[in-house]
């Protein structure tokens, strides 16, 4: 059997599993349990929120045997045709290579055409904002008037590119950034579960370095298992992602609050040819002094305001008290 990644492999499969978005999944089981479904839904929000896994959990919702329901049983003939990719009346759709008015005119033709094993036809198409402005038009006349079995959901990372025409058709929802502490917790979790050795200050950083896309997370930690097999250490972190080590980014923060430029300089000079991201050294001496400045502000405690963890933030202080 062929490799699954790490995120194909932990893609929530109901939605108790699913993390964070609390408004868009308590809305979406409500709106299951009591059968007040719209027939179009617009999420937006950064990459890897869980727009297309919550589109999908709602069209598994809808079609499964015991629905419209919010807990999909996962295991009649439409919930396992969905888990694995192949289910007739889910069409993904993506906006970028499908946007022009051809391909939303034969899709309005489709909708015509009745489900093949569930209630509904769920038609869930990705960066919708790609689409042109004649396939918008187009794709409007169906949603002024969408068949009984059709349902759309919508997904972009680009909401103001959409028409206002559009987004007052569908009921739209805003997912949001995950935390670093909630993408740290699952990833410890899925760590646990797959039986991998990680040190805490490793799943730390990649959890900061994703900057609040579950997925991007656990495609980091997928490469760096590749890199450092089970057991995963802070260096190997450092080495996939191309991040400094924390000692080197104390000592130029200690020099540039020096006044020491020539010294700075050196550390600049030994960064590049060390083969590191420049762009990125520039991120972490930034996230850095950021941090140095609301812990003198507020205390080490109060490290949910800052991107370190308290036992970084202490270190930080010692270094610079």
């Amino acid at each position: 059997m062929a490799y699954l990644s790490l995120y194909r492999k932990w893609r929530p499969q109901g939605f108790d599993d699913v993390v964070g978005q609390e408004h868009v999944v308590r809305t979406l089981k409500n709106a299951l349990d009591e059968g007040r479904i719209a027939h179009a839904y617009l999420f937006s929000g950064p990459r890897g929120t869980g727009k297309t896994t919550l589109a999908r959990l709602l069209a598994k919702g809808l079609n499964c045997v015991e629905g419209p329901t919010s807990q999909p049983c996962n295991r009649c003939e439409n919930c396992t045709a969905l888990n694995s990719g192949y289910a007739m009346d889910v069409i993904e759709i993506d906006g970028a290579s499908n946007r022009g008015i051809d391909e939303i005119r034969d899709l309005r033709e489709k909708t015509r055409y009745a489900p093949a094993a569930g209630r509904y036809k769920v038609y869930i198409i990705d960066e919708v904002h790609m689409l042109t402005t004649e396939a918008f038009n187009a794709l409007l006349k169906i949603l002024e008037e969408p068949p009984a079995h059709v349902l759309f959901v919508f997904a972009t990372t680009e909401l103001h590119r959409i028409p206002a025409t559009i987004i007052s058709r569908c009921q739209t929802f805003d997912f949001r950034r995950f935390s670093s502490q909630e993408i740290y917790a699952r990833l410890a979790y899925i760590a646990q579960q797959e039986g991998f050795e990680i040190a805490e200050e490793a799943l730390r950083l990649i959890s900061r370095r994703a900057e609040g896309g579950m997925r991007d997370a656990l495609g980091i930690l997928d490469q760096c298992v590749s890199f450092a097999g089970t057991r995963v250490d802070l260096d190997s972190v450092l080495q996939v992602l191309g991040t400094v080590s924390k000692d080197t980014l104390f000592r130029f923060v200690a020099v540039i609050l020096g006044g020491d430029v020539a010294t700075a300089l050196g550390i600049v000079k030994e960064v590049l040819d060390g083969g590191h991201d420049a762009r990125q050294f520039i991120i972490d001496v930034d996230r850095c002094l950021r941090d140095l400045t609301v812990a003198k502000v507020v205390g080490a405690q109060t490290d949910d305001l800052m991107e370190m963890s308290s036992q970084e933030i202490g270190q930080l202080l010692e270094r610079f008290p």
